[in-house]
C-alpha cells in the first residue's frame, strides 16, 4: 500500500509541473510591454525630398501621402500626427512619444514651410524647421492654436 501511495504522489507531482509552468507563462506574457503606433509621420528621408518653395500639394501627396488632417483656421496647412503608446500589463497606458508634422502651403499651393513638433515634459517643442526666408514668423500656427485655446468663450462660440 505504501508503494502505491508513493507512486500516486510522484505521478501527481509530474502532472503539477506542466500546470505550474503554463500558469507562469501566462502570468509573464500578461506583463509583456506592448507599444502601439497611432497615426503616421513620414520618415525624415522622405521629407528631405520635399523642397520648400518648389514642391506643390500634388507632389507632396505623391511623395508622402495624404495628411492625417488639414488646417482648421488656414486652408493652406497639412498636419501629419503620430504617437506611440506603451501598454504594460494592467497598468494605465502611457504615451511615450507624440509628433506633429506641419506642412504649410502658400495661396498658389507651393510648400511654404515644414515644421516638426514634439512633446517634452508636457510642452510643445520644435524638433525641426525648414522655412522660406520671407515667411519666418515669431509665433507658429501650432503655438497660436495653443495660446488661443484658453481665450475661447463658450457663450460667444455658441451664440450666447
Amino acid at each position: 500500500m505504501a508503494v502505491q501511495q508513493k507512486r500516486a504522489k510522484t505521478q501527481a507531482r509530474k502532472m503539477m509541473v506542466p500546470a505550474v509552468l503554463c500558469a507562469a507563462m501566462l502570468v509573464l506574457t500578461a506583463c509583456a510591454t506592448i507599444v502601439r503606433q497611432h497615426g503616421y509621420i513620414p520618415p525624415q528621408e522622405d521629407l528631405q525630398a520635399i523642397l520648400v518653395g518648389v514642391d506643390t500639394r500634388d507632389s507632396v501627396e505623391a511623395s508622402i501621402g495624404k495628411p492625417t488632417t488639414s488646417g482648421v483656421l488656414r486652408e493652406g496647412s497639412w498636419f501629419y500626427i503620430g504617437s506611440k503608446v506603451r501598454h504594460f500589463g494592467a497598468l494605465k497606458p502611457k504615451e511615450i512619444d507624440r509628433q506633429v508634422l506641419a506642412i504649410r502651403f502658400d495661396e498658389a499651393g507651393t510648400v511654404q514651410n515644414i515644421e516638426r513638433f514634439g512633446l517634452e515634459r508636457g510642452q510643445v517643442v520644435v524638433l525641426s524647421r525648414r522655412v522660406t526666408e520671407t515667411t519666418v514668423r515669431d509665433v507658429t500656427f501650432i503655438r497660436q492654436l495653443i495660446r488661443n485655446f484658453g481665450r475661447l468663450d463658450a457663450g460667444e462660440a455658441f451664440g450666447g
